[in-house]
């Protein structure tokens, strides 16, 4: 029996578990030489050790047997299809969704890092493997929509990579929340981008990773003893992090908005990925309150054919984590706005994240319900997806 029945659920967050070399055989050769180890171990201290034996517990009759009782007990590597494609089709019957969008783990702080420094060549090679990658991956079965990456550091490159993508299969594209260096995420020279995104309608998503460096590394230095995240170690996301994770796609976003970029794309469309929603109903009331305390010395506000609020609502979808109260974000910014996400086979989804969703959602109307699960997605993803 699956996880999640009775509705149709389409899942805008889900990921591969990479292994160190996993995108290596993507990669052309010269990139390849150039290329380090995807650094995973920021899970469990020790739990990448075990890889190798978990690839052959998959393997075994008795573990997998145990699949449908342990589908959201099982994390990481030890969760169905989380690294073995072959595997993954599986999972979703398991599961019980119709599709997942599927994003890498551990590769979207390097992905940021090298579009900063000064080898592009090297940038768009390392984005070029993983969207190899992705593809190969999400290839075992037509519901696994995989997510490529394109580096806003170039013009000219960012649009090429931008149609190879597309052109490979990439059923969304990811682009750093985190500014570009030397230009606004908003500058003209990236409306090829936007352009093919739309036309294709191929949405734009940012995802947490993408943002750069959340915090000054001082906000740690306490005088106190090292705070650990929910995995053990000091590597991922703890309480101080957490509030800093939706900066980045706020400030981006509301660039684009201010600087009419949705005027010039109507049809485009934008996913906020793993980042919370509790801060969408503000941001959005605060960016009203922006264009009505600038609108009379800025040109480009009083262009602006929308208020920034119903931008979001016409264009952009944001994911909630299942900890946050969901009905209450959907009260406040409206029903076309939140997506369901599992983070599957993520520690950080959660063994039932239905369960903490619907116990959120108890006050909303059916319609909310449907547009949550699904039809925000189908929206996102375009209704030409073939998603039901």
């Amino acid at each position: 029996m699956p996880y999640a029945q009775g509705r149709t659920y389409h899942d805008a967050d889900s990921h591969v578990m990479e292994t160190p070399e996993f995108f290596h055989p993507f990669a052309d050769a010269d990139v390849r030489a150039k290329m380090r180890p995807v650094y995973v171990s920021t899970v469990a201290p020790g739990e990448e050790s075990f890889i190798d034996q978990l690839r052959r517990a998959h393997r075994d009759p008795a573990y997998r047997g145990a699949e449908e009782a342990e589908i959201m007990l099982r994390k990481n590597w030890k969760a169905t299809g989380s690294f073995l494609k072959e595997d993954r089709p599986r999972a979703l019957d398991l599961l019980g969704f119709s599709s997942q969008l599927v994003f890498n783990t551990f590769l979207n702080k390097y992905l940021v890092r090298s579009e900063h420094a000064q080898d592009l060549h090297f940038a768009y090679g390392l984005a070029r493997a993983h969207n190899r990658a992705m593809v190969d991956f999400c290839s075992v079965d037509k519901r696994l929509l995989a997510v490529g990456y394109v580096p806003l550091a170039d013009f000219e490159r960012a649009g090429k990579m931008a149609r190879e993508a597309i052109d490979q299969g990439c059923r969304a594209l990811m682009v750093p929340s985190a500014c570009p260096k030397g230009h606004s995420p908003s500058h003209t020279g990236l409306f090829r981008v936007w352009a093919q995104a739309e036309e294709a309608g191929v949405p734009i998503v940012f995802h947490v990773g993408g943002g750069g460096e959340l915090l000054d590394p001082s906000y740690f230095k306490n005088g106190l003893p090292e705070v650990k995240d929910f995995h053990g170690g000091a590597e991922n996301f703890r309480s101080v992090d957490f509030m800093a994770i939706p900066y980045p796609p706020m400030q981006t976003l509301a660039t684009m908005i201010f600087d009419r970029i949705f005027d010039h794309f109507p049809r485009l469309k934008v996913g906020v990925i793993e980042q919370g929603a509790s801060w969408v109903p503000g941001w959005m009331r605060m960016m009203d309150a922006a264009l009505d305390a600038f609108r009379k010395n800025e040109e480009r506000l009083q262009k602006l054919e929308l208020k920034p609020s119903e931008y979001v609502r016409r264009q952009i979808r944001v994911t909630p984590y299942p900890h946050e109260d969901t009905g209450w974000i959907i009260a406040n910014a409206g029903e076309e706005v939140c997506l369901f996400s599992s983070d599957y086979p993520h520690v950080e989804g959660g063994r039932h994240p239905l369960k903490r969703f619907e116990a959120s959602l108890q006050g909303a109307s059916e319609t909310a319900k449907q547009r949550f699960y699904c039809e925000n997605f189908v929206d996102l993803i375009g209704s030409d997806a073939g998603l039901g």
